[in-house]
This record gives C-alpha cells, structure tokens and sequence, in this order.
C-alpha cells in the first residue's frame, strides 16, 4: 500500500465524505492511501492530484460549505425538529413548493413527499434545497408471519419453459397462502439482466435494477399470445418448450436461461403483432406515461444493444450519450423495437403485479418479498442512461477482513453521493417506487450500502480501495417516505461485519434485518449458539439462505466435502471437517436441551435429518423474531447450494433447479404434494416452536443453554460487507 495521506488532503477527504481509515475490527484500525483517497476524491469531482490542487480544493470546499445556507437536501422526520431549519440565521424566510403542487410560504403542516424549499436569509443569502419530509418510521409488521425464500428461475412447475417464471410464483403464493397459512415468499432479484453469450446468470449485477426482466413473463398468460393467428407456429413453441423444461426435470440438465430467453423473445415478437384491445392500449399508454423518461431510456438501451452489442463503452462515440442527437435518430429509426421493449416492460410489471394480487387474495399480509441488487453492471442499461449519477473508474467491493484477505470487487459502479443529494435522490427514488409497486416487502441487500460503500478503483486490487459515506439520514428518509407509501415492509440484509450504529439506525426506522441461525452466537462472550430469547426481534429469521449450504447439508457436512472437491479450501480437509461436525454437534446440543430435537446429545444416537431440519425452525419460532423464513429447497432435502461464492466455472451458480436429497429435480407440482415439505410447514403452525413429544427440557438446562441478557443477538460471521451473489 502507498502512503497514507496527508493531513490537508485527510481534511479534504472528510469534507467530501471519504474516509481516511477504517476498522475491520474493533482493535483494529487500517489507515487507506492516499492514492485511494485521491482517486475517489477525482470520481467525485474533485482534483487531488497535487499539494497546490489540494490546498485550492480545500479552499472552496470550506468557502462552500461557510457561506451555504442548506445542504442540497434537507430531512425532515415528521414529528421531530429538522435541525437544518433550526440552524438557519434568526429572521430566515421559507417557502416551498410541494410535491403535490401548491406553494406555501411556511413550512408548517407539510404533506409526506419531496419538495422545493427555498431559504432567503436576512443578509440577502438565498438557498434551495430538496426537502424530504417522511413518517418517522415504518410501522412493524402486523403480528408474525413466516414464508418461504426462492431463487424464482429454480422452481419449475410442469407448465414452465425450462425455468420458473411468473406464473409458477402466481402458483405458489396462492398455495402456499391458502394452503400452508404462509404470510410471504421472498424471491431473488427480478432485475433485467445484462445479454450476453453466455447471459451472466447471476441476479445481483443486472442491466437495469429499474425494470424487470421479460425471460420470467409466462407467455401464454399474455392475453394477446392466444391470438397468434398461426396454430401451428403457437404448438411449435410449446413444443420447444416442453423439450426446455423436460431437459431439466427430465434429463438433468442445467437451467439455460439464454435458451429460455431465445425462446420466448421469438414468441413475444409473434406476440407483439397482435394488435391490443382497446382497454389494454389504455392500460399500455397509462404505463408508458407513468414510467416516463426512465422507460424511454432503458428501451432504447435494449434496441441499441440489439444492434451494437451490450457493451455501450464500445457503441459508436455519440450513441454513449444518451441524451445525443444520434442518439435520439437511433430511436426513431429504432422505434419498433423500442416499442417492442417497452410493451415487454409493461407485460412483465403487469405479471408481477398480478403475482402480488395472487398473493394477497390468498391471505397472505405480506405478500411477495422482492430483492433489490445492490448495484448494477457497468455495461447495463442504467449505468449507460443515468452515467452523471455514477462515480467513473471506480466499483464497489469490500475492503480485506478475517474472511477474505485479498478484499473484495463486485464490478459494480457506485452512486455519487453528491449528485444524489443535488437531484434530490430522484433515481433512488423512482427505483423504490417502482419495486414498491408490486412488492409486499422490499429486501435491501448488503443495505449497509446506504451508509457507506467501499469503492475500489478500477485496476487496483481491493485493498487499494477507500469507504465514501452517503447521507444515511437522506437514503433512509426516502426508503422510508416510499415504503409507507405503497404500505410496504422494508428488510435489510446486513449479514457481516456492520460499523457501529447502523443497525441501530435501521431498527430506530423500521428496517428489519436479517438474523441466520448458524451465524448467531455470542460473539462478544464465549462463542456459544444465542439461546433463543437473546435475538433480536426485529428480523426476518431464517436457517439458511441461497449463498449458503442448505440446512440438510450443514446437518451432513457435506458442504464441506463440495467445497473439497472444488479446490476451494484453505487449510486442510480434516480441519474442515472437524470444525463443521463441532459446530452442527453445538448447535444440536441446544436444540435437545431446549426439548426442540430427541435422539441428540449424551452419547444417542443422532435424530433423522428431517427431524433435526424440523428442530432447527422449531428453535426459529422460539426466538421474538418478526419474520421467520424456511428456504424452500429445505423442505425436500435438497444439499446443494444455488450459488457458491468464489465460483464462477467450477461450480454451476445460478442455474440449478430445486431438488430432493438425491439431486432429483422437484417440480412445484411435486412440492405442493411433498409430506416432507408439509411436515416442516407444520412446525411453523406450532405455539411458539412446542416441544417435540416426550422431550421437555428442565427449566435449568434451558437456561444452562444462554441466559437472557437483552443484548441485540445480531451477529453475523460471513465475510465483511459481503455482497450477495456478486
């Protein structure tokens, strides 16, 4: 690492929110360098490179910021003071012009939303800034609920094209509701994805986070594909995709999303010369109204990409602008197949919409959990249409820790702060408002992003990467305002090492986190399992998730021998192994002395795997936790891990479907019908996680389990700051 920086250009960096050190752990401070600081200070705008342009930097900065009356934006949570207005010279005058329309000329009784405040002071200063006025907090969900988590495109139902899709999660939000007494399925990200060949099949780096991607459209729910005039043609293409999903279920096959995409775009084509019905044309124009110019751009990024490949850096110089003359006579000459894309964004949020009704109609409170990707790739359709918002050079990672020594790059470009705060979050907004559409609740991954990211300059390794700290106070506002809009819940994944105070801040506004079972000990004392009434409640709780070996492999070990196999191990097998075996025996211990798991402990023969899976989300329901989710691939026995982070090739990420212990593909059909999936539902329909018959623990062996001392129970032991999925 390069020389840290110096004081002045330590000072700069603070006024620009970049930080100059970090802790990986509490004892631990690193000092970044000050070629990382320069870098991100030159994304931002600012010239470091030399001590004259960091002295003159520093100048305007401290000008700027002594002689402005408001920062760019102003949070204002109803029903406490905003300290910026407070701060304001005696005698100020406001007005404001709301986001509904009217001018005011005080600030009193203001509506929820984003407005235009503007501040004359009495020397003559003027100042406007966006103010966010948001409920103080999101309510907290209505009672508890459980649910199931599903990697969407792995569940294929006998009526799929070789993966799930939007009808198949129509299916099972209706079963499960009706049937089950489910309160959610949470889904990976629905995200439009980047083409290529091959597709990159991850769901966290998509083209757009914007707007959904048409490979999950359930064709024939598309009213206008039963008036494709050529029967034979419509029999052709369910033919083929029959042969799809049978080369899956049938044949073993992976999951192949680009011949599903092939497919089905050949058959939306045929689809889109179907003239729409009168309703229907209002209905598309009403979308197309709605969505704007954010629509306009991402469609005309799809025909481009068509026509010059999807790596815009490498379009035509004036085609890169989005906003060029060129640009806009490639539009019009491209206009069907703008339209094209554009009538697929709307058939696609149309289906989703749909599921989430499905959902609600079969009782379900919350209804579909959708997942908001961290960031998108720097090839996609939103890092071309909105390029003045990222931050140029430069991607989001995470910095070396215990877990990874070399850091991390999820080629990801991150937001410029600042021009988030100067546009009064406007794509920050609109992209909530649009997820928020259709989603009973919105999972936010690695959602310490909203407080600081790791930025990494582009050809450095990770370790020559710098924290920038966004306006948590402005993001959170926004998540919030947008939330309880649509009368959504709000969960952030913040698995891994999280800085002081942030899960604080989430909980203070209603952001539930995430709690996973393996990972909840007493970090803080002697590392044993956290007795259940130690966990926080506000959480959605779950055993596993899909960046993590499913719950019938932990049992077995043999996530461990997989990880072998694959080369992916850094000390030996055996020491592995030995750790896994005590760290499964532990938490097996507790479950018996809980009176949750017989068969366990003091010499016994093991409990059945279904058993010991069942003993593990009775223990969830014993915990206060809000929320509690059972993977699906749980439910069948299914060892093997839909993603397995530091794979690319070696392992097949991203495409498997769900399956039974023996590598069997389950289809939903078979899942609706599984007495094992049944069983494990049960439980969660159980008084508070009951003990198994005949295996009541003594009230002092349940304490000897891990007293109760109020403490958060939020740790977490993945990887710092790790993103999922990238």
């Amino acid at each position: 690492m390069s020389a840290p920086p110096g004081e002045e250009l330590a000072r700069l960096a603070a006024l620009h929110g970049v930080a100059t050190s970090y802790q990986p752990s509490p004892d631990r401070t690193v000092t970044a360098s000050a070629a990382a600081v320069t870098r991100a200070l030159a994304a931002l705008g600012v010239d470091a490179g030399t001590p004259q342009a960091v002295r003159e930097a520093l100048t305007a900065r401290e000008r700027e910021l002594g002689e402005r009356l408001l920062p760019p934006t102003v949070v204002w949570w109803r029903g406490s003071p905003c300290e910026p207005l407070a701060a304001l010279p005696e005698g100020t005058v406001l007005s404001v012009r709301t986001e509904q329309g009217p001018s005011l000329d005080s600030v009193e009784r203001l509506p929820l939303g984003v407005h235009r405040l503007t501040a004359t002071a009495p020397d003559g200063r003027t100042g406007t800034a966006h103010l966010v006025v948001a409920p103080p907090r999101l309510p907290s969900p209505a009672g508890r609920a459980y649910g199931l988590l599903v990697q969407l495109y792995s569940l294929l139902s006998r009526r799929s094209w070789g993966m799930g899709d939007l009808g198949d999660l129509g299916e099972l939000t209706a079963w499960a509701g009706r049937a089950l007494g489910a309160g959610f399925v949470q889904v990976n990200p629905l995200h439009a994805a980047v083409p290529g060949a091959p597709t990159d099949p991850s769901p966290y780096r998509p083209s757009s986070r914007r707007f959904p991607d048409p490979v999950h459209l359930r064709v024939e729910d598309v009213p206008e594909f039963a008036h494709v005039d050529d029967d034979g043609l419509r029999r052709t293409l369910l033919d083929r995709a029959a042969r799809l999903r049978e080369a899956v279920l049938e044949k073993g096959e992976l999951i192949d999303r680009d011949a599903v995409w092939e497919l089905k775009r050949e058959a939306l084509e045929l689809v889109a010369r179907v003239p729409l019905g009168p309703g229907r044309r209002a209905a598309y124009c009403d979308f197309l109204a709605e969505q704007g110019q954010a629509l306009e751009d991402h469609a005309t990024w799809c025909a481009l990409a068509e026509v010059h490949g999807p790596q815009w850096r490498q379009w035509p110089k004036a085609l890169r602008d989005p906003r060029s003359a060129e640009t806009a006579r490639a539009r019009r000459e491209l206009l069907d197949r703008v339209d094209l894309h554009s009538r697929l964004a709307w058939l696609t949020d149309t289906q989703l919409t749909a599921a989430q009704r499905a959902a609600r109609e079969a009782g379900m409170p919350v209804g579909i959990v959708h997942d908001l990707a961290v960031g998108v790739h720097p090839e996609g359709a939103d890092a071309w249409a909105q390029q003045e918002y990222f931050a140029a050079g430069m991607s989001v990672g995470a910095p070396p820790d215990a877990f990874n020594a070399r850091g991390q790059d999820w080629g990801l470009p991150p937001w410029r702060p600042d021009r988030l705060a100067a546009s009064g979050y406007a794509p920050y907004r609109l992209l909530l408002r649009a997820l928020f559409g259709y989603a009973g609740a919105l999972r936010i991954d690695h959602v310490m992003g909203l407080f600081r990211l790791w930025w990494v300059p582009q050809g450095e390794p990770p370790t020559e990467g710098a924290y920038v700290r966004y306006d948590a106070e402005a993001m959170l506002a926004v998540l919030v305002l947008e939330a309880s809009r649509a009368g959504s819940l709000v969960i952030g994944e913040d698995l891994g090492t999280v800085e002081p105070g942030v899960r604080e801040a989430l909980r203070e506004r209603g952001v539930l986190g995430t709690s996973v079972l393996w990972f909840e000990r007493d970090w803080e004392g002697d590392g044993r399992p956290l007795a259940p009434d130690r966990w926080r409640a506000d959480c959605l709780a779950t055993a596993t998730t899909h960046d993590l070996p499913s719950t019938a492999a932990r049992l077995t070990g043999e996530h461990v021998e997989l990880r072998d196999r694959l080369g992916l191990l850094t000390r030996p097998v055996e020491e592995e192994r030995a750790e896994a075996v005590n760290d499964t025996a532990e938490w097996l211990g507790l479950l018996t002395r809980l009176g949750l798991l017989a068969g366990t402990g003091g010499g016994g023969d093991r409990a059945s795997e279904e058993a010991e899976i069942q003993a593990v989300h009775r223990f969830l329901l014993r915990t206060p936790a809000r929320m509690i989710g059972v993977w699906l691939p749980d439910g069948v026995g299914d060892r093997r891990p839909q993603n397995l982070p530091g794979t690319w090739d070696q392992y097949p990420n991203w495409r498997l479907p769900i399956a039974d212990a023996t590598g069997r593909p389950v289809t939903l059909e078979e899942l609706a019908a599984s007495p094992r999936l049944r069983a494990l539902m049960d439980v969660l329909r159980e008084p508070d996680g009951a003990p198994a018959p005949g295996t009541a623990a003594p009230a002092d062996e349940a304490a000897e389990a891990g007293g109760s001392d109020g403490s958060d129970g939020s740790g977490g032991a993945d990887g710092a700051d790790g993103a999922d999925g990238v």
